[in-house]
């Protein structure tokens, strides 16, 4: 069963940056699709990033795009998601997912 920890969130200004990192353990981390998603209060999970086992090929949701950019390293087995130009509206808490299985989030919180 795959375990997978969220680090780096925090609180930053509009138009700050961070970096958020996921650890992945107990399965092959190389060979999955992997991606972010988020909640804000009150709504709905979002996906947000994606990232394919392979060539490694990046989706984003348009809200982020330009903005956000992920990356792996399968040696590592560590996802990360680089948020730049962040916004109000990106406050929420935000998950590593591999298939079904998320991890137990990280609070990313923006003030204007």
């Amino acid at each position: 069963q795959v375990q997978l920890v969220e680090s780096g969130g925090g609180l930053v200004q509009a138009g700050g940056s961070l970096r958020l990192s996921c650890a992945a353990s107990g399965r092959t981390f190389s060979s999955y699709t992997m991606g972010w998603l988020r909640q804000a209060p009150g709504k709905d999970l979002e996906w947000v990033a994606g990232i394919g086992s392979g060539s490694g090929s990046e989706t984003y949701t348009d809200s982020v795009k330009g903005r956000f950019t992920i990356s792996r390293d399968n040696a590592k087995s560590a996802l990360y998601l680089q948020m730049n130009s962040l916004k109000p509206e990106d406050t929420a808490v935000y998950y590593c997912a591999l298939g079904a299985t998320r991890g137990r989030g990280t609070q990313v919180t923006v003030s204007s």
